[in-house]
């Protein structure tokens, strides 16, 4: 396990007029299901498909159609849950949510409100080097995604698209622990790496797959400690949801700017007022887009059509029993089998392709080595030209084909730059390159012992001032290389310099 120091949150103060302020968060994170079917129809949850081919009579909520439970959705949820640490609750029930809007055809969502199928859980945030937050989960429930209202492909009416209707989400909800706009992103990140992990989300928020609801409040300094000893929520003050949030970039700028019109308004004697708000990124300001509604508003009762759900302790043992490596066992197993920096462990470890990618080149080779040439050269290139690592012209075989020959002395790490370059823009097998453009080592030492013995030779003031600083002996060094134009081994030049100047 990662050898992690768990630091009480430091909550984010912001000065106002008359007084400190500390920000307090909570988040609910909204994760589309991967899943090729919806939550309660076998209708496609393709991306990108013709507007409202992808709806099924129950989800266009056509008369006396009726719902059914596509059981791996729920068995997402578990495996989610048990990601999380949470409990997994093997009774849980579904409710109906009521509310109105062009793009429900119910007229009604279903969810759970009361029974949710995950309990109580925990994320643990990474802060920096060795230092973490625990992030408490409330609960994950399942519900229906409503579909897309269009109002920009006519000036006079507008459209609407159902294909989402009925694609199952997890709605992960946070306990009021978050306490600053960075450690929200940073809550949010590490989240949908674990889902991604998992394989339950694909957490892709530019199609808005995975989005967050952040819960903003203001208090001033001792009201946390004492809503932590009561669990009495009004010492947090009155909260603000920003709603549907894609962007870590804007999450915190978000945050940041409620938070201070939340003060602006307390400190000039006004009440907050509890409301649903937007955020806009062009302005930098929030904007109120309804009162924030309670359950009672939504009128929920329990769905007539679903009986509740009871799953057994055996089928999720067998779920446990088949999950994954997550974040935090994988990054630790990399810093001890390949003696890597956290760092370095962190980079390889942001997704399970980069992951695989590394742990395929590093095997039987020197992992520090190949975690400089994925992170640094690899890494490199591919942001360079907007590359992700599924799309590598340079597979790990053959990086690890260009590490070998390094390795094995028959090129040096200058000439191994150049043939990265020839593998990544014309392919082929590295041994092969290698030897069709000339790359290859000067192994001769009698030829680099003639080179530096004439340098030698014609350059007596530079032994003198060698042989009083030594590191000034690097100087031989860089013009045997650059007679050999590169090819010849450094660390042979060297052991020869050292041993012909006496140093």
């Amino acid at each position: 396990m990662l050898d992690l120091t768990y630091e009480t949150p430091k909550p984010k103060v912001i000065a106002g007029v008359k007084h400190d302020w500390e920000l307090v968060i909570g988040m609910e994170i909204h994760a589309q299901v991967s899943s090729n079917a919806k939550l309660f129809s076998g209708a496609s949850t393709q991306v990108g498909a013709e507007p409202n081919s992808n709806v099924a009579f129950v989800d266009a909520a056509m008369p006396g159609m009726l719902p059914v439970i596509n059981e791996f959705c729920i068995e997402q949820a578990v495996r989610s849950g048990l990601g999380l640490k949470a409990q997994i609750n093997l009774r849980s029930a579904f409710d109906r949510k009521n509310y109105f809007y062009p793009d429900l055809p119910q007229g009604y969502q279903i969810s759970q409100l009361y029974h949710p199928i995950v309990g109580e859980g925990e994320v643990l945030v990474e802060m920096g080097p060795g230092v973490a937050r625990l992030v408490r989960v409330e609960r994950i429930h399942l519900e229906q995604d409503a579909g897309k209202s269009i109002h920009d492909m006519d000036p006079t009416m507008s459209f609407v698209d159902f294909n989402r209707t009925g694609v199952a989400l997890m709605e992960i909800v946070s306990r009021p622990d978050i306490r600053g706009p960075e450690e929200a992103a940073a809550y949010v990140v590490k989240l949908r790496q674990i889902l991604r992990y998992l394989g339950t989300c694909d957490g892709n928020m530019q199609n808005g797959n995975l989005r967050a609801d952040v819960n903003v409040s203001v208090c001033r300094a001792g009201q946390y400690e004492k809503y932590q000893e009561t669990q009495d929520f009004s010492h947090l003050g009155t909260r603000c949801e920003l709603k549907n949030m894609n962007s870590m970039k804007f999450i915190q700028l978000a945050i940041d700017v409620e938070a201070r019109r939340q003060i602006a308004i307390l400190e000039d004697g006004g009440t907050v007022t509890q409301e649903t708000r937007l955020y806009d990124p062009d302005k930098n300001e929030t904007r109120s887009m309804r009162s924030k509604e309670e359950a009672h508003d939504y009128r929920y009762f329990p769905c007539p059509d679903l009986l509740p759900l009871e799953i057994d302790q055996a089928w999720v043992d067998e779920i446990a029993a088949a999950m994954p490596e997550l974040p935090d066992a994988k990054k630790a197993r990399f810093m001890g089998d390949f003696g890597l920096t956290d760092y370095d462990a962190n980079v390889l470890t942001a997704d399970l392709e980069s992951a695989a990618f590394f742990e395929a080149v590093a095997k039987g080779r020197d992992g520090k080595q190949a975690a400089n040439w994925v992170i640094n050269e690899l890494f490199g290139r591919l942001n360079k030209q907007g590359l992700a690592i599924t799309e590598s012209p340079v597979s790990a075989a053959q990086l690890g084909g260009v590490l070998d020959l390094i390795g094995s002395g028959e090129i040096t790490g200058k000439m191994a730059k150049d043939l990265f370059e020839i593998v990544w823009t014309e392919g082929g097998d590295p041994v092969e390159q290698a030897a069709k453009h000339g790359m290859k080592a000067v192994t001769d030492t009698g030829a680099i012992e003639a080179a530096l013995d004439a340098l030698i030779a014609a350059n007596p003031e530079q032994v003198e001032r060698a042989k009083v600083n030594a590191k000034l002996a690097g100087w031989f060094t860089g013009q045997v290389l650059k007679s050999t134009g590169g090819k010849a081994n450094p660390a042979v030049v060297n052991a020869m310099v050292a041993q012909k100047l006496g140093l």
